[in-house]
């Protein structure tokens, strides 16, 4: 028979056990949670810097019109700090590109279908307004989704203007050609 001691022993060892099997199972998580977050830091920076690059803009300059320190700046770059919404914000208007972008970059968006660039050429359009320019991305989005479940690409022979399934108008005022 057990004495109380021996038993508390007992129970104190299985106890310990469980708490570092737990214990272990926690850091691992924490462990991977932290080198994702350390992977999405060093894309967003890689994304800014590639994108300044583009521009031909300076660190110096960037940090300026951002309204960040030249060393934040660097350490947002190189992956070592990782930037609020707002500092992404400021970054994208100081780089003139869209904000959203850079968000999905930072995983703050989810990704949206389609070329980035092709979605970036319609936010940077003047001569629309905000409206336009959602209904033209969301339509975009759309037939990119539609591609993508259907596994075909855009016919080559489709007529430049004409959208998928609508066939071409048939011209009003036929010529003698084609008459």
């Amino acid at each position: 028979m057990q004495t109380p001691g021996e038993f508390v022993s007992g129970q104190v060892r299985s106890v310990r056990e469980k708490v570092d099997l737990l214990a272990g199972s926690v850091a691992e998580t924490v462990a991977a949670e932290a080198q994702q977050v350390s992977a999405v830091r060093s894309q967003v920076g890689e994304y800014i810097r590639e994108q300044r690059s583009a521009a031909r803009v300076s660190l110096r300059e960037l940090a300026r019109t951002a309204g960040v320190s030249n060393p934040y700046l660097s350490q947002v770059e190189r992956g070592l700090r990782k930037p609020s919404a707002e500092i992404l914000a400021a970054i994208a208007r100081g780089l003139k590109i869209s904000a959203e972008s850079l968000y999905e970059q930072a995983g703050i968006l989810d990704r949206r279908a389609g070329n980035p660039d092709t979605v970036a050429a319609i936010r940077s359009d003047d001569q629309l307004s905000e409206r336009h320019k959602a209904v033209l991305i969301e339509l975009y989005e759309t037939y990119v989704r539609e591609y993508a479940a259907s596994g075909t690409p855009p016919s080559p022979a489709r007529s430049a203007g004409t959208a998928p399934g609508v066939p071409p108008a048939s011209d009003p005022n036929p010529s003698k050609e084609s008459a």
